[in-house]
């Protein structure tokens, strides 16, 4: 059989080494020899022999997850094989952390880390409970995860002399040594009226980066957002 889908860039190869990699841009691969960690739902196929179990938490994240349906619902992969993520034909990147590295990730643009990474579940500084309560995932440690972007992201540079004001639907993660607040540029009655929408920003200042998808993400999946919180919900809703 003969077709252009079967160019060498579509073909998933014999494995050559264990670990996280990408198989093109809209998909991640991980060659697994031990144990992996992923999101529920991000696995598109796999081969081997692996076994997919859900991942406890812990009481403290499982507490904060019950109380504001954020962070992230994960799995453990474990065995010998391959698999492969991805989410909805979306951008994939792979991170690598480094000893001291630590990152805040939306819990929607997750897709699988190692395991050697510790993963936590915070509350976006600043936010406060008039946000909802801002959760986010945290990752520090060594090691690599891939993440997703809803089209091709940009990386802003956050300094103390310029602070950067971002959606909260839009915002993938950000260097969790950044201070975050919330910033209103409206008020209630402008919104009624039929102001721009853009109510709320999450407000990044001192040394770092952040990331921002192309698009609101109002199309995933609410049960893995990890950003947007109640806050969104209500803004969006």
């Amino acid at each position: 059989m003969r077709s252009e889908i079967f160019k060498a860039d579509n073909m998933a190869q014999p494995p050559t080494q264990v670990g996280l990699a990408l198989q093109h841009s809209k998909c991640a691969k991980y060659v697994v020899n031990g144990e992996c960690l992923a999101r529920q739902g991000a696995m598109v196929a796999f081969r081997g022999n692996l076994q997919f179990e859900v991942k406890s938490q812990g009481m403290g994240n499982f507490l904060k997850r019950a109380v504001t349906g954020e962070g992230v619902a994960l799995m453990t992969v474990r065995g010998q094989g391959e698999a492969w993520f991805a989410a909805g034909a979306q951008d994939c990147f792979v991170l690598e952390l480094e000893d001291g590295d630590a990152l805040s990730i939306n819990g929607r643009n997750l897709l699988c880390f190692d395991s050697s990474l510790r993963y936590d579940i915070q509350m976006v500084r600043g936010a406060g409970m008039f946000g909802g309560g801002l959760f986010n995932s945290v990752f520090s440690g060594t090691g690599r995860l891939a993440i997703s972007s809803d089209g091709q992201p940009v990386v802003i540079p956050v300094s103390p002399q310029a602070p950067v004001f971002v959606d909260t639907d839009s915002v993938v993660g950000w260097s969790s040594s950044l201070q975050t607040g919330i910033q209103k540029s409206q008020s209630l009655k402008s919104l009624l009226r039929g102001g721009s929408g853009e109510l709320f920003q999450l407000v990044l200042s001192g040394q770092g980066f952040v990331i921002v998808q192309p698009s609101e993400g109002r199309h995933q999946p609410q049960q893995q957002s990890g950003g947007g919180g109640l806050l969104g919900n209500l803004v969006g809703g």
